[in-house]
Formats: structure tokens, sequence, C-alpha cells
């Protein structure tokens, strides 16, 4: 069995831990095929300034469609709303933290007026300026260790990220404030990782093993909210499920990229009803976009 990935530190550590829940699960021996995406090769312009859909996934799917490899790992919020008809996400491993991060040398309220702030996500941009920050607004590319390395030496002062791959990479030390979710909501899937096979594949069942149901249900109410509204990195969209025993809540903020506020939304209901919660949360969001 052959996994695909991209080449960065965190893909890879997002792989391995893959392959070692699939061990346990498959007999099959699973080699590793770095594929290079365009997201990679892509380091001067704001994502939201292009089409970024499948930006970092595109080149792994149609290696897995073309069948030179059996299956790629993705950060699930990379992956499209609009996934090929022939592909299948066939796991969902346990959800890593959802939550937002500042990695910087001085906390959120002690960041002056003017500030650089390194980002190249219009999300973050807008809650930045939703909390009346006023920081100077610069672009922010690379893989995790290059941002923080831009932070420490001054280049900007500061940064936003997403927890889960400090946590990945062992990196905690550099996070300097950790924001709830309803402060500084996260972008769709964030923290989770998608596991995708051809839709025909005979592994889809034993990769399945290794799904979290929980995280499973929370990123489906939240990828389908995005694919409702049509919406990707060129809208300021936070979203988060939180699974909580059988139940599941669903919690939209949409901004504008000044900040201002155009709709807020919670929609509770069962956890096995995922889809028809995005779907309720897209319809009382939809003539806001």
């Amino acid at each position: 069995m052959i996994a695909g990935t991209r080449g960065s530190r965190l893909a890879l550590v997002q792989t391995n831990h893959v392959i070692e829940m699939l061990s346990e699960v498959c007999k099959d021996k699973i080699e590793k095929k770095i594929i290079k995406t365009k997201g990679d090769r892509i380091r001067d312009s704001q994502l939201y300034s292009m089409d970024s859909r499948g930006l970092f996934t595109r080149e792994l799917d149609m290696a897995v469609l073309n069948e030179e490899v059996d299956l790629a790992v993705h950060s699930l919020k990379d992956v499209p709303s609009d996934l090929d008809p022939d592909l299948a996400i066939a796991a969902v491993p346990p959800r890593e933290s959802p939550a937002e991060v500042l990695v910087s040398r001085l906390d959120w309220e002690d960041l002056p007026q003017g500030s650089k702030l390194g980002t190249s996500s219009l999300r973050r941009e807008a809650f930045c300026n939703h909390h009346q920050k006023n920081f100077k607004m610069e672009p922010l590319r690379g893989n995790i260790d290059t941002r923080i390395r831009k932070v420490m030496d001054g280049e900007v002062h500061a940064t936003i990220m997403a927890e889960a791959g400090l946590k990945r990479l062992g990196l905690e030390e550099h996070i300097k404030r950790r924001f709830p979710v309803e402060y500084f909501t996260p972008a769709a899937g964030q923290g989770a990782l998608a596991v995708i096979t051809r839709a025909d594949s005979e592994l889809i069942s034993s990769i399945g093993r290794i799904t979290h149901h929980p995280s499973l249900q929370e990123v489906t109410a939240e990828k389908t909210l995005l694919r409702e509204l049509g919406a990707g990195c060129q809208c300021p969209l936070g979203v988060i499920g939180r699974a909580t025993g059988n139940q599941l809540t669903l919690y939209a903020v949409l901004l504008t990229r000044e900040g201002e506020m155009l709709r807020k939304v919670t929609v509770r209901g069962p956890l096995a009803e995922a889809e028809d919660i995005g779907k309720k949360a897209a319809k009382e969001m939809e003539d806001y976009i």
C-alpha cells in the first residue's frame, strides 16, 4: 500500500501518524510517496487572491485517481467541499485542537496599533479587524517553521496559526495565546485529517476503521456549510462544530474583510444529522454571502 503526502515536515508527521493507525488495523506494509502540490510551489501570493480550491491537494488527488498511490493524507481544511466524485474520504482520525493561536514575542493585548501581523488568510485578517487591533497586515507564506522564524527574527511582530500544526510538531512553546473558538473562529475542518482513496477502492472499509465518529460528524457539518454557501478562502467565514455526547453544535461567523459582523449563527441537533445541521446553518447565512 502506498500513501501519498506532501513533503513538508508537518505533512510527513501527519502521514506517519495515519500510517501508524492503519498499521494497527491493516496487515499490508505501507510506504510513503512525496508529491509536490501547486500550493507548495507558490510562495508570493495571498491565498484569497487566487482560486485556492485544491491548491494543496489536487496533485495528490490526481495521484490517487491515476493509481500511483492507494491513498492520500490531507489536512481536512484543505480538502475542497466539492470533492471529485471518483474520490472518497475513507477516514477522519481523531481531531486535534481546532483552535487558533497567537505566535509572537508579545501577548495579544500588548501588541500596539500598527504592529505587523503576518497572514495570508482573509479570515484571520477579518477577525483581527473585528477585534479592532489595527494591525498592519503583511503577506506570510511558508511552512510552520518558516513562519515562526520570521516572527522570532522580527520580520513581523506576530502571526495567527492553527494550534494543531504546532502541537503535532512539538512546537507548543511558541504559542503565546490560545484563542477561544468563539473569539477567533477557525476554518472549516481545522485540526482534522482526511484519508482520501478512490471511491471504488477495496481499501475503504479497512481504512475506515480509524475514523473517529464525533470528529467526522463535526467536520461534515462544517464542510456542508461551506459547500452550501460556495464559500472558500475568498470569504471571511469561521465555523466550528463541537460534538457533546449524541449532540452537535455548529457555530459560524461571517465577517467583512474590514471586520464588520454580517451574520452569526448557532445550530444544534443530533450528532447523526450533521449534514442537515450544516445545511440549516447555511440557509440562515445565505443572504449575507
